[in-house]
């Protein structure tokens, strides 16, 4: 990468006691000097300074601090220039840069310097942009563990064991007619199971953790006129969705977001759920398609029945049997009715009855808080911060266990030990993949 020189706004823009803007490159100093009209700026040294446009007017008084290469966030020369927050200032400074032959940088460019000059690993960055992301104080400590590093050492040493086994796989097809250790062998098996073990762990625990740090997505679904949109607004503490006696009347999906337990819980009001040989105008079949397509992605799904109506509910039914990989609840809604409902039909889920029209929504969002409270949140696992990072694990372990059913066959064992090796270093390194990498930075803020 050319050591150009770059600058952006690395604070939001609005009003605001400060405002950050970081410039970073080749010629950074010498721009900042021309800024603050000054001979020399220490650094590390925070100087309080003029900092004056092409016209020699003053833009702002603010501090100026210079990180001298190598020994900076990225590993190039960075200034950063503290002024009061607000649109026009850090606006100012950076076409002021621009005007002087920097470039605006492009999204996540300054962390991505950062990574191919060895001060960051790829773990790290993108627990970084999860961080930078994070609206619960769970994600915050689970994030912040691996800051850390914990995650590093855990590749760093797992890394050293499957090299170790690739050393004695080594040994063994060099020295094949030699007389060998007896419990060679088993001492391989035994550190490949080992590594394995380790690994299912992690994989298993990341998965359970990624509703906390992205956030629960939590989908309402039911036939029309059940009470779903009324949920919504109880749920919400505010009426955001239209409610009728009419059926249809929410076509489209609505989205909003509660924190219960300190969890950040995206809730997805569909489109009812009709029976398919209804009259269903075009408009409300794709609003329901869409219903269904939700349902895909989420954690917890919210059915709504009638309680003061039969049960008609067979397509619902049919979509819980087909998701019983998440958190179901069964809301028996209008308990303020006369209730005709047949309760056997859903005995397999957990089950609540509620009106929407008093303050027994608030023992569901009780039942909720409950069922995605994890008693392991504090323990000592490494932490997984992405998908990406998921599917490299993921990854390794199949290699490593094809690896395990290989044993015999030395030269395949060796290749698949290899392999699971470079998806255990592809958490870390970014070896050439430019896509990848440019896909991931993107994510970022442009100043981060």
């Amino acid at each position: 990468m050319n050591n150009d020189t770059i600058v952006a706004i690395s604070t939001p823009i609005g009003i605001s006691a400060l405002s950050i803007v970081r410039l970073s490159g080749e010629n950074a100093l010498l721009i900042a000097k021309k800024l603050t009209k000054s001979q020399h700026l220490k650094p590390r040294y925070a100087h309080l300074k003029y900092i004056y446009n092409s016209n020699d007017n003053v833009i702002d008084r603010g501090i100026v601090i210079y990180f001298k290469a190598p020994n900076s966030f990225n590993g190039w020369d960075i200034v950063e220039f503290q002024t009061h927050g607000g649109i026009s200032v850090p606006k100012s400074i950076v076409n002021e840069c621009l005007n002087l032959g920097a470039r605006l940088a492009n999204p996540g460019e300054f962390s991505k310097i950062a990574l191919m000059n060895g001060k960051l690993d790829l773990s790290t960055i993108e627990s970084i942009s999860k961080l930078i992301l994070a609206q619960s104080t769970q994600a915050q400590e689970i994030l912040g563990r691996i800051l850390k590093g914990d995650l590093g050492r855990f590749i760093e040493s797992l890394r050293g064991d499957l090299i170790e086994i690739l050393a004695h796989i080594e040994v063994m097809i060099d020295y094949a007619e030699e007389d060998l250790p007896k419990d060679l062998e088993l001492s391989i098996e035994t550190k490949l199971q080992d590594s394995i073990k380790k690994l299912d762990e992690i994989h298993k625990h990341s998965l359970s953790m990624q509703n906390i740090i992205d956030g629960h997505r939590l989908v309402i679904i039911g036939r029309p006129n059940v009470g779903k949109s009324s949920l919504l607004n109880k749920l919400l503490l505010k009426d955001r969705a239209i409610t009728s006696n009419l059926p249809g009347t929410t076509r489209d999906i609505l989205e909003e977001s509660i924190t219960i337990n300190n969890q950040i819980i995206k809730i997805i009001d569909t489109a009812g759920i009709r029976e398919k040989n209804d009259n269903i105008d075009e408009i409300e079949k794709i609003g329901m398609q869409k219903s269904i397509e939700y349902l895909q992605d989420a954690t917890i799904i919210l059915a709504v029945f009638d309680g003061s109506r039969k049960f008609d509910d067979d397509e619902i039914l049919e979509i819980l049997a087909n998701n019983k990989d998440k958190i179901i609840i069964a809301i028996i809604n209008k308990s303020d009715k006369l209730q005709i409902f047949d309760e056997k039909k859903i005995a397999e889920f957990e089950m609540i009855k509620i009106s929407t029209k008093d303050d027994s929504v608030f023992n569901l969002r009780e039942l909720i808080g409950e069922k995605i409270t994890l008693d392991s949140i504090n323990n000592q696992n490494i932490i997984l911060s992405s998908n990406r990072q998921i599917d490299c694990v993921k990854h390794c372990i199949n290699t490593l266990n094809e690896a395990k059913n290989n044993i015999a066959d030395f030269e395949i064992f060796s290749f698949n030990i290899n392999e699971a090796l470079h998806s255990l270093d592809l958490l870390s390194k970014p070896f050439d993949n430019d896509e990848m990498l440019d896909s991931m930075f993107s994510e970022f803020c442009l100043g981060k």
